[in-house]
């Protein structure tokens, strides 16, 4: 992976003035450069080494302190927290991506899942979501009404199917900011993320046809494939740089393949990004054997570093890439705003669109148009990203210190997920039932692959900062994953 994508671990290197300085400290507490105990430099001292004011390195040490990294100690300074420093964990191993084609049945899996993270009594450690309370609700519902105050009546009937033009718009703009130039009538907005990708995976294949997933893979993708009656392929994929170009071309060459089905941002569940070239690299694989790429970027927001990696749609000169994304995971949970931006398949997406749904919420496209004029949206992210970066990791360190010996862990570079690979003997999905059973949820790796392997991996959501909760639950998941490994 490319050095501008490696996370930072406190703040985003984009952050204010105090977030940044918090994040070096962190950094020099995680390479040990301060040890567990020791004292940290004075406000004095860092006043003169960083030529900032003493509110920056006062406000910068709250920051720390209030995610458990420092100690302050009357009339003395401030300290490294004892254990600050997580033990080295090293990553999970890539995959061995079985070759043959399979048939997809996860749904039982998956809804089981799904209603267990719906209950605001257990800790939401298997949830999809990050917490709500990341999000600016106030100000969007604000947005929304002055939008609804400026609504004329012909807007109704034309924002059907394609969505309002403003929103398109400033969508648009944003894809330019990542190399991105869309053809005029190219956006269709949707219900969210998924019906954009359903509908772009309806536009180019057939029943029968076979899908090249990641291993492993969004448990999103089994289900679409599972409806419209398809078969999966997965492909070997690294922990921390993404889809495997060999191991793909070689399916290439030995199946017919009708799409590709990808996640190349922050995957879900591995968090990995396929470094800038090798997107490239993978657009023009796909364009030579003529095969489509569904790229579902819905994380591309929550990067780690100081800017966005380009999306696989920024290399797509054959138009063979359907770009789709949402606001549900970095703005606007609920309000269930997406949209598809399908390249040559533009036409196949707007008419399946009228044919299905048909529209998307107006009063919700509104809100969030008004809010990306008016409301603050980069401030927001910069908040965002910061927020989840620092509880990723503190949520390593508390796998570090409470899991088996030889758990492997991943390190993203953004997003809100970790892939966490249990010692063998560890079964995830009877873990999985024995953590619920107790108020707490995962997400077990049989869920994220067609012939439900992974059975000793499980994924863990880390978007919840500031949940008392939290801290116990992983404590208590350790403990159990602890008992199940001595039998």
């Amino acid at each position: 992976m490319t050095s501008e994508h490696r996370t930072p671990t406190v703040a985003g290197a984009a952050g204010t003035l105090y977030e940044r300085l918090a994040a070096e400290l962190a950094e020099d507490i995680d390479r040990g450069v301060h040890r567990s105990g020791e004292r940290l430099p004075s406000v004095r001292q860092l006043c003169l080494t960083r030529q900032v004011s003493p509110a920056t390195v006062f406000q910068a040490y709250a920051l720390l302190e209030a995610r458990g990294l420092v100690q302050a100690r009357a009339r003395s300074g401030y300290y490294v927290a004892a254990a600050s420093r997580a033990t080295p964990l090293a990553a999970p191993q890539a995959a061995v991506a079985l070759p043959q084609v399979q048939q997809v049945s996860s749904a039982e899996l998956t809804f089981a899942l799904l209603q267990s993270t719906r209950d605001a009594e257990v800790v939401p450690l298997g949830s999809a979501f990050p917490s709500a309370r990341l999000f600016p609700f106030d100000t969007l519902a604000r947005c929304s009404a002055r939008a609804m105050r400026r609504l004329r009546p012909e807007q109704i009937t034309g924002a059907l199917t394609a969505g309002d033009a403003g929103l398109r718009d400033l969508l648009r703009q944003r894809y330019v900011q990542q190399g991105v130039r869309l053809a005029p009538d190219e956006l269709v907005i949707c219900n969210g993320a998924m019906e954009a990708l359903n509908l772009c995976l309806q536009a180019v294949t057939r029943p029968g046809d076979i899908v090249v997933v990641e291993s492993p893979t969004f448990y999103g993708a089994l289900q679409a494939l599972e409806r419209l009656h398809l078969r999966a392929l997965e492909v070997a994929t690294d922990p921390r740089d993404g889809v495997d170009l060999a191991a793909l071309e070689a399916l290439l060459q030995r199946e017919r393949v009708a799409a590709c089905w990808l996640m190349t941002s922050h995957q879900n569940p591995l968090g990995a990004v396929v470094p800038t070239e090798r997107k490239a690299a993978l657009v023009q694989l796909l364009a030579r054997h003529g095969v489509a790429l569904i790229e579902d970027d819905v994380y591309g927001e929550l990067h780690g570093g100081l800017r966005r990696p380009p999306p696989a749609k920024a290399f797509d000169e054959a138009g063979l890439v359907l770009h789709c994304s949402s606001f549900s995971k970095c703005l606007a949970p609920g309000y269930r705003v997406g949209w598809a931006a399908p390249g040559r398949y533009a036409a196949v997406v707007h008419r399946l669109k009228t044919m299905g749904s048909l529209a998307t919420s107006l009063p919700a496209q509104l809100a969030l148009a008004e809010y990306l004029l008016h409301g603050g949206y980069d401030r927001h992210l910069r908040q965002l990203r910061a927020a989840l970066s620092a509880q990723m990791s503190r949520t390593r360190r508390q796998v570090s210190r409470f899991f088996p010996k030889g758990t492997r862990v991943t390190e993203p570079a953004g997003g809100y997920f970790l892939w966490v690979e249990l010692p063998e003997g560890i079964d995830s999905l009877a873990l999985h039932r024995q953590a619920l059973a107790e108020g707490i949820s995962t997400a077990p790796g049989a869920l994220f692959s067609a012939d439900r392997r992974f059975n000793h991996h499980l994924r863990l959501n880390t978007g919840h900062p500031g949940d008392p909760r939290v801290d116990p639950a992983l404590r208590r998941l350790g403990e159990l994953a602890g008992r199940a490994l001595r039998g």
